[in-house]
This record gives C-alpha cells, structure tokens and sequence, in this order.
C-alpha cells in the first residue's frame, strides 16, 4: 500500500481519493479546510484532517488546490527528498513549485475520470516508476514536456467538458426524436465510452475509423456530410485554443513572481 495525501478535496481532489481508493492500492489521507468536502470523501480514505502536516507521513502528496493558493500550501508544507509532490494545479509551472521544497515534483493535468480511474493525464518532471505505477491505477497518461502543458490542460484537463456538451446535444436530439431523456442520455454516453474505447484498441486512426462505419448510401454517412459540411471541427478546435489560452495566461503570473 502506497501512503498517499490528497491536499485539498474539491472536485480533482475528491475524484482522486475516490479512484485511488477503488485501486486498492493505497491508503489515502486526505486534507482539506472545508469539513464539508473532508466528509464527501471520508468513506474513501484512511483519514480526513485539516492538517496539511499530516503530508510529512506520506510517500506521494498530491497538490490539488486551486492555483491562488498554491504559493501558502507550499509554505506549510515540509517534505523531504524521499517524498514525491504531484502537483494539479492549473497554470502552475514545475519551476515555481521545485523552487518552494525539498520532494522530488511532478507536475500532472488530469481530469474527472479519475473517479471511475478513466482519467486521461499529461504528466511532466520527475516521473518516478512509483508516479507511473500510481496514474495507471486511475486511468491512462502520457509524458510530455513542460512546455507542452498548456495544450495538454485544454485537451484532456478541459477536455471532458467539452466532451459533456456533445453528449448533451446528442441526447437532446434523440429526445426530439421521440426518446425518453434518460434513455437517450444513456445511449449517447455509452457510445461516447465505446467509441473512445475502440480509439484506444484499435490500431487505425479516428479517420479510418469513421470510413470504416460509413457504409455506402447507409445513415452515418448521411450524418457525417452533415459535419464535413459544418464548422464543428473549427469550433472545437477554437475551443481547445481559448483553454490553452488561459492556462498560458495563469502560468505568466507565476513566472512573473
């Protein structure tokens, strides 16, 4: 069992103790100011507290606040060499956490998933066999460099809302259609997880994916001209710029300092 900390259980946080409780690999404190937040997740972990102290206890600590309050957390925190600090705070730069303790520091963009440990991370920095061996447990992730962090945030940080909204679409036009609402929620959710499913295992791409549904003169490739026609890639491209956008923005503030 690893001893794992997850400093600060609002929505990353709590999807975190909650996936790497369903793991089983690790025991997990989890801090927070809010009693509120400490209680959703206190069936989750080993311990909740207010103490961030408590981190000196674990092997890895995962930074999960928001970005204006890194600075003070980090200020309290005394970890040694031996730790690992995991830090999701959006925007903010490994450099600028390095700078402020002795752990060896990993900076990741995860997202939601990692409740049902389908999360999607980009991870960067010290990228110890113990960090991999912990993001597998809560879903798939890929290394990359810290000047990539940016697009990795709007792609899969941002991503999943992105993701919702489409699906909300789709099931709005099936209710038009004639479907009950909770019906067609389902149907257009299960698609979404199958279809990334199929991206995931199958070697060809999405476009050879697509043609591969497409029957001649058949119903999706009806749909299909539909979008070739539209601007909905643009629009999701856009999308994904104004998100890098403003991370790009968060992080300058902390180069600033």
């Amino acid at each position: 069992m690893v001893r794992t900390c997850v400093i600060g259980c609002g929505n990353m946080g709590s999807a975190l103790v909650r996936g790497l409780y369903a793991s089983g690999n690790h025991s997990v404190v989890a801090c927070d100011l809010d009693p509120d937040a400490l209680a959703a997740v206190a069936d989750y972990c080993e311990e909740t507290t207010d103490d961030v102290g408590r981190a000196a206890d674990a092997e890895v600590v995962f930074l999960a606040v928001k970005p204006d309050i890194v600075e003070a957390v980090l200020d309290e925190l005394d970890l040694s060499a031996d730790q690992t600090l995991v830090s999701i705070a959006a925007g903010v730069p490994t450099a600028f956490v390095e700078a402020r303790t002795d752990a060896r520091v990993v900076r990741i963009m995860p997202n939601l998933a990692a409740e049902t440990r389908d999360m999607a991370a980009a991870a960067t920095g010290d990228v110890t066999d113990e960090v991999r061996e912990l993001l597998d447990d809560v879903g798939e992730f890929a290394e990359i460099e810290e000047g990539q962090m940016d697009i990795a945030t709007a792609v899969n940080g941002s991503g999943p809302a992105f993701v919702f909204y489409f699906i909300e679409a789709m099931t709005e036009a099936g209710v038009a259609g004639g479907l009950d609402h909770e019906e067609a929620q389902v149907l257009a959710a299960q698609t979404f997880k199958g279809a990334a499913e199929t991206v995931l295992q199958d070697d060809r791409t999405a476009d050879e994916l697509v043609d591969a549904v497409c029957s001649p003169n058949g119903t999706t490739i009806e749909g299909m001209e539909v979008l070739w026609d539209s601007e909905a890639d643009a629009a999701l491209a856009d999308a994904v710029a104004a998100a890098e956008q403003r991370s790009e923005e968060l992080a300058a503030a902390f180069e600033d300092d």
